[in-house]
């Protein structure tokens, strides 16, 4: 009796032990790689809420989706999907509706970023960051008057050295696109033929180092083995902020993409009421003005803007100036169109 009396003594604590441990709540976030303060957010948000947050990261918006497609749907309680594929997760019912009631913050975003076409009012998703894509280049290699235009990429008679292609399907061919004078969301057989012979021709060249996913480029080019990339505004920005007399930021004369990215649910989310206390958190306006300050993005936040740096204010790579915005163009949804896209980027990848 006595050993049974202490084998269930046993088992209360064994269990009441694992309940204790199991009894804390948990964020799983999937985010991109470098987009945010990967040690210090969480923990901030772990002591305004008690909520533990756990990150994996991807480099590609493809990569994020075959995931979520493959189970992370039931793994992940916040994502964070460029503009462009969000009709996809939305369509695929891979997300679900926000609850406003429990996104007071939500109040905080520029009416821009609250009508965004993909998403108008806010129901699946709130805004994270937006900005461009350039060319960020080694300034000893290459002179800011031949960074200016996208030749310094696809002309090959231009003396660019070792350089990096953007692995993202939408943004890599609509800057070919705007290279040739064409529109960024061109669906026309000729003109998206034209695009993928022009890129298969340039990544063909011994100068080119490939297509980079995320922040890919951009670390190339501080390891010295690119004199120029295509990235991600605020990676480059971050980059020049540790040697600003060495790196270089752009958006070439030709045009490029305006992105936003969004905070959004996945449809079957295991902790969705911790997902909408991180989206209210973000939406704060000092914690929002932290990641801006942090990461070199602009944010959708307007309430935002008094607690950014100012250096980041005046700067036109983190806020083009109203000439740049003229030549940059956001994503649409190209639907059933969107087939064609993809039949020029396999021709890209395969020859």
């Amino acid at each position: 009796m006595r050993k049974c009396m202490m084998l269930f003594v046993a088992v209360i604590v064994l269990f009441g032990g694992m309940s204790i441990a199991s009894a804390q709540e948990k964020l799983n976030i999937f985010i991109w790689s470098e987009y945010m303060d990967e040690v210090n957010m969480p923990k901030d948000f772990e002591k305004a809420t008690g909520i533990k947050v756990k990150l994996d990261l991807y480099e590609s918006n493809e990569e994020m989706m075959a995931k979520i497609q493959a189970g992370g749907v039931r793994q992940y309680d916040i994502i964070v999907p460029s503009d462009y594929i969000m009709p996809s997760l939305i369509n695929l019912k891979l997300i679900q509706k926000l609850d406003h009631s429990k996104i007071p913050n939500l109040k905080n975003l520029a009416p821009k970023f609250k009508e965004i076409a993909f998403d108008p009012g806010n129901k699946y998703s709130a805004g994270w960051q937006w900005g461009t894509v350039g060319l960020m280049y080694n300034r000893e290699k290459i002179s800011d008057t031949d960074a200016a235009s996208w030749d310094i990429i696809f002309d090959s008679q231009k003396k660019s050295g070792p350089f990096c292609l953007i692995d993202s399907i939408r943004e890599m061919l609509g800057i070919t696109l705007v290279y040739q004078g064409k529109d960024f969301n061109s669906t026309k057989p000729a003109e998206l033929k034209a695009a993928a012979e022009l890129l298969i021709k340039t990544k063909k060249r011994s100068s080119c180092m490939g297509f980079k996913g995320g922040v890919g480029g951009k670390n190339d080019i501080i390891a010295g083995v690119a004199n120029a990339a295509l990235v991600y505004n605020g990676d480059a920005i971050q980059a020049i902020a540790d040697d600003p007399g060495k790196i270089g930021f752009v958006v070439p004369k030709e045009g490029s993409v305006i992105w936003i990215d969004s905070m959004c649910i996945p449809a079957e989310a295991p902790n969705p009421d911790a997902a909408h206390k991180w989206i209210n958190w973000i939406l704060d306006p000092e914690v929002g003005a932290s990641l801006s300050n942090y990461n070199h993005f602009a944010t959708p936040n307007e309430a935002a803007r008094p607690f950014l740096s100012k250096d980041d204010l005046s700067n036109p790579g983190v806020w083009p100036p109203a000439e740049t915005m003229k030549v940059l163009t956001f994503v649409k949804d190209l639907g059933n169109k969107n087939k064609v896209m993809d039949q020029a980027w396999t021709m890209v990848k395969s020859h």
